[in-house]
């Protein structure tokens, strides 16, 4: 199963868009300061994930979220 997030910084106005297998472990890497395009904005809470069954799905919904429509989608359904 894999999972696409979107992570929400409880101190700036910033959000970051993932996927992975592992929810839990990867928002304790964000907080952590482990990964790079998130260090500068943490702490972080999940504000909304899906699961899919199907990875070549995840990925492709991950994509469209980091996409301009995609963000506009989020911002107005998630």
């Amino acid at each position: 199963m894999k999972y696409v997030y979107i992570l929400e910084s409880l101190d700036w106005h910033h959000f970051y868009v993932g996927a992975t297998a592992d929810l839990k472990a990867r928002l304790a890497k964000h907080n952590a300061g482990e990964v790079t395009h998130t260090s500068k904005y943490g702490p972080w809470r999940v504000k909304t994930y899906l699961g899919f069954s199907d990875d070549s799905q995840a990925w492709a919904f991950e994509k469209h979220l980091k996409s301009a429509s995609g963000r506009a989608f989020a911002k107005k359904r998630l």
